[in-house]
């Protein structure tokens, strides 16, 4: 009976082992951006990067060579914080990337390589039709969808809202098939009307 005592005693003194504290999930991106848009990523005294981190809440880790790893709790935040980075490091201006952490704006890429295939000069063509003199196209296409328009190295970027991203997606889709550009214009005009009039 002693020994029971005893053995009673000895298990009573051991305090029980404290549960573990839940850890939340972390998730990561891994990017690679050109070398030249690395400092822009960055920004002055680090300025841009920092503020990507305050708005969407992840950290991002930079190399001079380009690579970027984001890290963060929250898929949707880590989501936009991965587009953001990518819309930079396809030529837009941060202060619009940014614009990325609401809702309901998205990024949208046209891949020219896949239209021109690797002939240089049909790449400059399509480039220039979408461009426009002077950038009057890219600047009309972005006033009647009420998108951004950035045309980088083999790519078309587009952010804006959804429906206008779709829009302005389906006007560079008809330019890079030959459309007269008054054509496209009249188009947009007409959606325009009917998006925001029913």
């Amino acid at each position: 009976m002693e020994e029971k005592e005893q053995r009673d005693e000895v298990s009573s003194s051991v305090e029980p082992e404290p549960e573990p504290e839940m850890i939340e999930d972390e998730f990561s991106y891994d990017l690679k951006i050109p070398e030249d848009r690395v400092a822009v990523l960055i920004g002055t005294k680090g300025e841009t990067k920092r503020q990507i981190e305050e708005q969407s809440g992840c950290d991002l880790d930079v190399s001079k060579e380009g690579d970027v790893i984001i890290t963060g709790n929250d898929g949707l935040k880590l989501f936009a914080a991965r587009e953001i980075v990518k819309a930079i490091g396809r030529g837009f201006n941060p202060d619009i990337a940014l614009l990325l952490t609401k809702p309901d704006y998205t990024l949208e890429f046209i891949e020219l390589k896949d239209i021109a295939g690797k002939s240089k000069n049909t790449m400059l063509r399509l480039k220039g039709r979408i461009i426009g003199k002077g950038g009057k196209s890219r600047e009309e296409i972005e006033r009647l969808t009420n998108t951004y328009i950035c045309v980088y190295g083999k790519t078309v970027g587009i952010i804006g809202e959804v429906a206008w991203a779709a829009l302005a997606r389906q006007a560079i889709g008809m330019l890079l098939d030959g459309s007269m550009h008054r054509t496209v214009y009249r188009f947009l005009e007409k959606k325009k009307k009917e998006i925001m009039f029913g």
